[in-house]
């Protein structure tokens, strides 16, 4: 019960993060906080031992260092960086590697299309958020890649998941 929980929270914080990232190509903070904390105290409950939550946690610190240069040197935005990071807390070590891999696929595939949607398209259209999206000066909305990312670990996702898996 409380891995099915967890993990609906995992969704729909990933889901509203890629959804606000997409209309305003931005990520509140208050999503990845909630992100980054429901994983220790649902892995605690599940009875995942403390040292094991402790280093998903300092995993997930280590991604946002990583994350804060790559922000400081104007390569992804702070929003992803901080999804990125709170995401990596629930992948850990185990899972991290199907999470950059998705995110990586996800936003290339994503980055190629809306580079040639700017090229092929004119931004005044409807709705506004994809004239939004459409204006060349505009960033790539990068926390829908990190959303497909987390979505694609998930069956991978230590403790929380094991319970799901049929038998």
């Amino acid at each position: 019960m409380i891995e099915g929980v967890a993990l609906a929270g995992f969704v729909a914080l990933l889901v509203w993060a890629a959804v606000s990232d997409a209309r305003r190509l931005i990520i509140p903070n208050w999503v990845s906080i909630a992100l980054a904390a429901i994983y220790p105290l649902a892995a605690l409950a599940v009875g995942a031992p403390l040292t094991a939550v402790g280093m998903h946690v300092l995993f997930g610190l280590a991604v946002l260092a990583v994350g804060f240069f790559l922000f400081a040197g104007n390569i992804i935005g702070g929003g992803d960086a901080k999804l990125m990071a709170a995401t990596a807390v629930w992948a850990g070590s185990e899972a991290f590697f199907v999470f950059f891999f998705w995110t990586v696929v996800a936003g290339g595939l994503m980055a190629l299309a809306l580079l040639g949607a700017r090229q092929l398209l004119n931004a005044v259209t409807t709705p506004p958020f994809v004239s939004h999206l459409l204006k060349k000066q505009n960033g790539i909305p990068y926390g829908v890649a990190i959303m497909v990312g987390g979505l694609m670990a998930l069956p991978s996702i230590p403790y929380l998941t094991a319970s799901l898996t049929l038998p």
